[in-house]
């Protein structure tokens, strides 16, 4: 008597969903990268009706509501300003400083930054938002 199976087991890994998985995956990751902004200080800044792009080397001073002052996302001190504003342009051969600068400080507080430029000779470019027309 014979009994034996006329088919074998043969094991089998389905993929037809893998596709699906992989896909949402890939729109997930795209998704939170275009939300991740690299500039992480928040500032709002005023309003202009042109824009200028800038491709040179650049450094970004930010300064916020609360008068705190960031060169690059480092926390610095008004009184170490100078120094670390010559620090960061030291090996860069034309820097370009962009000025990120809150809407609702006042202009004294703009006066004494720019002086800081002045005096070094850096060529400061202040941030603005476009405003549409």
């Amino acid at each position: 008597m014979n009994i034996r199976r006329n088919r074998q087991f043969k094991p089998e890994v389905s993929t037809s969903s893998l596709n699906d998985i992989m896909f949402f995956l890939l729109l997930f990751f795209l998704i939170v990268s275009t939300l991740a902004n690299p500039n992480v200080i928040k500032v709002l800044l005023p309003n202009s009706k042109s824009a200028q792009d800038i491709n040179k080397q650049q450094i970004n001073l930010t300064v916020t509501a609360d008068k705190r002052y960031y060169v690059n996302q480092k926390e610095v001190q008004f009184g170490q300003l100078e120094q670390e504003l010559i620090d960061q342009t030291r090996n860069i051969e034309s820097p370009t400083i962009i000025l990120r600068f809150a809407k609702s400080l006042n202009i004294q507080d703009l006066v004494d930054v720019l002086e800081i430029g002045v005096r070094r000779n850096f060529k400061l470019v202040m941030a603005t938002e476009k405003v549409a027309q």
